[in-house]
């Protein structure tokens, strides 16, 4: 395992909130309000900032609309298709790690 490789990925996954946020886009685009809904906790600052780190690294695309008020979308790319086995395996060993911590 390369430790640089490792690192690499931390830093653009690191964090409480972007995971998360791969999440609640997964099955649909949606607008800012609705990911923060979907992502308990969060405050609209931090959403604002973990929404731009995510598409300067290609995992979010944002689409504005040209109406009145602009809507904007928020969707994940082809890009973060690559991170589904790493989340899948996240995932699976949160389940295990919670049962053997607290028996839940």
């Amino acid at each position: 395992m390369c430790n640089r490789a490792v690192k690499d990925a931390l830093d653009v996954l690191r964090g409480s909130w972007k995971l998360p946020i791969l999440v609640s886009l997964t099955h649909s685009k949606k607008r800012f309000k609705e990911i923060a809904k979907d992502v308990n906790g969060i405050s609209d600052k931090m959403l604002s900032k973990e929404l731009k780190d995510l598409e300067m690294n290609h995992l979010v695309k944002r689409t504005v609309y040209d109406t009145f008020p602009p809507t904007v979308e928020y969707s994940i790319t082809e890009h973060t298709a690559t991170l589904n086995n790493v989340m899948d395996a996240l995932s699976e060993w949160g389940t295990v790690h919670r049962i053997k911590i607290i028996g839940k």
